[in-house]
């Protein structure tokens, strides 16, 4: 691995957002270690609106890869997770976390795992806002924890204030 920061605290901690509820546990978990290590965020939403998302609809035409609508919503989801992370920043409270926000195209977990290449910790939720939330562990962590190169925390749905199942 090259250009990895030689100090610990210089290495981000990953967190992976959807804005789901588990998601937004795992946001306050990541904040929290952040702060405890004095190592930045980087706070990290994947997405794909590729093709496939398109066919069957007749009615509804591809978007263009180069601007239009992908830009759009790109941009959209990057406002909304960047305003998530320093509401939840505010809720936190103490030292201020430096954070950097990341909207990628591309499936969650890959996104996730190419993210945290220089990183310490990867914190992901047990489940986000896919089609299969009564899961316990949904497909993105599940996938996270089998492949990366780095300690994995995954934060259960039901986390409470200190970031453990109530």
């Amino acid at each position: 691995m090259t250009g990895t920061p030689t100090n610990p605290s210089d290495r981000p901690i990953v967190v992976g957002t959807d804005g789901s509820p588990t998601a937004r546990q795992a946001v306050l978990f990541a904040l929290r270690e952040a702060q405890l290590r004095g190592a930045p965020l980087r706070a990290v939403c994947a997405y794909q609106y590729g093709t496939v998302r398109y066919t069957g609809y007749e009615w509804m035409t591809q978007p263009e890869v180069s601007g239009g609508l992908i830009t759009e919503l790109r941009d959209t989801t990057f406002e909304a997770v960047r305003e998530s992370v320093a509401e939840l920043q505010g809720e936190v409270g103490g030292r201020a976390v430096e954070v950097e926000t990341r909207v990628e195209d591309g499936r969650p977990a890959q996104v996730l795992l190419e993210a945290s290449e220089d990183a310490c910790l990867l914190v992901v939720g047990s489940r986000g806002s896919g089609a299969w939330g009564r899961l316990r562990l949904g497909s993105t962590s599940t996938e996270v924890v089998h492949h990366a190169h780095l300690p994995v925390v995954v934060v259960p749905h039901d986390a409470g204030v200190t970031g453990f199942p109530d």
